[in-house]
């Protein structure tokens, strides 16, 4: 295919927003096609109640991946990233707390309070999840091998990452591979005994899927997000003016570099003639010729909603059928009159400071499992597992003047419910979360002016996450790397000649990092050089 040659990007969010700078910068003419008003996709900021903004879905970065944000530039487009500091504030129902800063001797002191033995083993466990987040980086920057033909560059990136994990030591290469298939609370066991400290670094492990912290295989996710981001309990950072305001960049940046952007052009149909992409039509009736389309949705709508599966192999058309995506995360945005009062934080000097960053409700690795254990019977949890952010501590735009914005993951929250549904449920979650929340903050009730409620069923109708699932497909060992979506098409490319995939049911498809879009551009490319 000659360079200048349009690349159509099927979905506006954060990868194909990626994808399509990589291409432009590579000398095509990539045109991104997003359905609704506004691109970002799981990244976007609304107006949920009269007045107050926040970050519908995702709350947090992921963060964007080293060289993604250096060759896209944010900072030009007026994207201003807030890291507060502590990362993450996590409440116990008894009234104390644990707090995680940057710096891990001073989180290693308030971890003293609760067990010596603890706070001395906190810096070894973050200087392990280092060392091992070097090698984990070189894994998701990679294009995962061939596994019949491996090419000689397939052969150079894995002699590259085997140099890696040699270089962890024999101690270390025999602690990946038997953390790797681990369940996550037997993994943090291995470290700690205090059981908030479990939890808060447990919960990684199963944060956005349908597995609890007993769930064989929880530590991969673990460690897979440990590659974008090595601290112990992950990123806390968010862009000024919300999510929105970061795939606003990338869109920016994308057009900047020669790549082309329509909103509210959803696109119904991908034409398919003698096994290859053909065009693609829009609704409404437009058609656009193409030699190449890359899809950043979902992998089950692409090939079961934009394609007539009758075109697909029997062979490959199964295994999408049986690529596990239905959601357990939803998602309450709450408008308050004020600051939520936590009783943790009644004596302590920075309380403002601490609530900045996440905050994380689940005082244990029991709590975990109970709130997982509903789910997997149809129900969602009474207690649920919560993660919380208040962004409007350092960005009080968002809402009225004195007024404050609580964004919050509930987990767990099964996409099919075993009676009734979500629409009849939905009153009954908002209420579930303010409960909770009310046990570490009594004041929160009186504070609630506005509810909004995202359940599984809005994040497939509206938002196009097929199943529910923010991921685009659950993040377990038999669905990652050279198995994700499937086994033997795991490299961005898809059996229809011209079709790629780029969005997060691709490897390493975790989060707001922009490693799915990059490496996705690079083999597509290559491809059509």
């Amino acid at each position: 295919m000659p360079l200048g040659q349009r690349v159509v990007l099927i979905g506006g969010g954060h990868n194909a927003l990626v994808a399509a700078f990589y291409l432009a910068r590579g000398g095509f003419k990539p045109l991104v096609l997003e359905r609704r008003e506004m691109v970002g996709g799981g990244a976007i900021t609304e107006e949920f109640y009269p007045g107050f903004r926040a970050s519908t879905l995702a709350h947090t970065l992921g963060p964007l991946r080293a060289d993604i944000a250096r060759d896209m530039q944010l900072q030009r487009f007026s994207c201003e990233i807030l890291s507060p500091d502590p990362r993450v504030f996590a409440p116990a129902p008894d009234g104390r707390a644990l707090f995680f800063y940057n710096d891990a001797a001073k989180t290693a002191a308030g971890i003293a309070d609760f067990s010596e033995k603890d706070a001395g083993k906190y810096a070894e466990f973050a200087e392990s999840l280092e060392s091992i987040s070097e090698v984990l980086t070189q894994l998701v920057s990679m294009t995962p091998p061939a596994v019949d033909k491996p090419s000689p560059e397939d052969f150079w990136n894995l002699f590259k990452t085997g140099r890696g994990v040699r270089r962890l030591g024999k101690e270390g290469m025999f602690n990946l591979f038997r953390w790797s298939p681990m369940a996550v609370a037997d993994f943090v066991a291995e470290f700690f005994e205090t059981e908030l400290l479990r939890a808060v670094i447990a919960a990684r492990g199963i944060f956005g899927n349908a597995l609890g912290p007993w769930s064989a295989g929880s530590t991969a996710v673990l460690l897979l997000r440990a590659a974008a981001d090595s601290h112990p309990v992950g990123s806390a950072a968010y862009p000024r003016g919300g999510l929105g305001s970061f795939t606003r960049a990338l869109a920016e940046s994308a057009r900047g570099a020669g790549g082309e952007i329509r909103t509210d052009a959803e696109v119904e149909q991908i034409r398919i003639k003698d096994g290859a992409i053909a065009g693609v039509v829009l609704k409404g009736g437009e058609e656009i010729a193409v030699e190449a389309v890359a899809s950043s949705v979902d992998p089950k709508r692409t090939f079961f909603h934009l394609i007539d599966p009758s075109q697909l192999d029997p062979v490959f058309a199964n295994r999408i059928k049986n690529f596990r995506a239905r959601g357990n995360v939803a998602k309450v945005n709450l408008a308050l009159g004020g600051l939520p009062a936590f009783t943790a934080l009644e004596a302590h000097e920075h309380a403002l400071r601490a609530l900045s960053g996440r905050i994380h409700i689940g005082p244990d690795i029991d709590y975990l499992e109970r709130a997982f254990d509903n789910s997997k019977y149809g129900e969602f949890s009474k207690a649920p597992y919560l993660d919380v952010t208040i962004p409007t501590i350092l960005d009080p735009a968002l809402a009225p003047d004195g007024k404050q914005v609580l964004s919050a993951y509930v987990q767990f929250a099964p996409y099919k419910l075993k009676e009734g549904n979500w629409d009849s449920c939905r009153r009954e979650l908002g209420l579930t979360v303010i409960k909770t929340l009310s046990t570490y903050a009594p004041n929160l009730s009186s504070l609630v002016e506005g509810v909004q409620v995202i359940t599984p069923a809005d994040l497939e109708t509206c938002y196009g996450f097929t199943g529910g699932h923010v991921f685009h497909g659950e993040l377990a060992l038999d669905q990652l790397f050279t198995m994700r979506p499937v086994l033997d098409w795991a490299r961005y490319k898809t059996p229809v000649r011209g079709l790629f995939l780029c969005g997060s049911g691709t490897h390493p498809g975790n989060g707001l990092t922009g490693a799915s879009g990059a490496n996705a551009a690079r083999e597509i490319i290559r491809e059509l050089r």
